[in-house]
């Protein structure tokens, strides 16, 4: 008879290493639902929300191959704060739609443990009461500073205003249930903190 999967909610700051541990989780047999690229490929090419994106802001807003204009909605987002609300209107309940549609994709295979990759897991208050568990890769804010200028090459003072965007570091380990701590340790320790943590998901 199969079980109903395991929901564990992954979230972390920017720089946290969540996307690594998560990729882990999927080693041990973990169905990762990835918000961020869902609604990534809302808006791509030929994207479900670009009909939507024309009709309420217009052409501009959308590139010659199909996707949206990102640095035009940037812009426009500056200079009038009500068109991000309209375009999360937009975006948001076709992410929804598509994590729901994956999560009874991953249930119906009978995978033991479903782990929702959801950047903004504290800040959308309805999550909570859709998991088990929730489980924050946390670390300084020094540490995500430096990680992300080295990756990106973007300048400290940009990193710390996306992080600033964020839910706080005191907030995000507020709502967790499972803190694991990625600062100072290689891959190889990471790893062995999330093989030693896989039973407790149910993988």
């Amino acid at each position: 008879m199969r079980t109903t999967p395991f929901t564990l909610g992954l979230t972390g700051g920017i720089g946290s290493g969540k996307s690594t541990v998560a990729q882990m989780l999927a080693t041990h047999g973990a169905a990762v639902i990835d918000a961020d690229a869902i609604s990534r490929s809302t808006t791509a090419a030929g994207g479900a929300a670009i009909p939507q994106i024309l009709a309420q802001f217009g052409a501009a807003f959308v590139t010659a191959d199909g996707a949206l204009n990102r640095e035009q909605m940037r812009l426009h987002v500056f200079s009038n704060p009500q068109a991000k609300a309209q375009l999360e209107a937009i975006v948001h309940p076709l992410v929804g739609q598509q994590i729901a549609d994956q999560a009874q994709a991953h249930s119906a295979a009978g995978k033991a443990c479903i782990v929702f990759d959801i950047p903004l897991l504290v800040e959308s208050g309805h999550w909570r009461k859709r998991l088990q568990r929730v489980l924050v890769v946390d670390c300084s804010e020094a540490t995500q500073v430096s990680r992300v200028t080295a990756r990106s090459g973007l300048p400290a003072d940009q990193v710390r205003h996306i992080m600033a965007a964020q839910a706080s570091r005191s907030r995000r380990l507020a709502a967790a249930d499972t803190v694991l701590c990625n600062d100072g340790m290689g891959l190889p320790a990471l790893a062995e903190m999330v093989r030693q943590m896989a039973p407790q998901f149910g993988l």
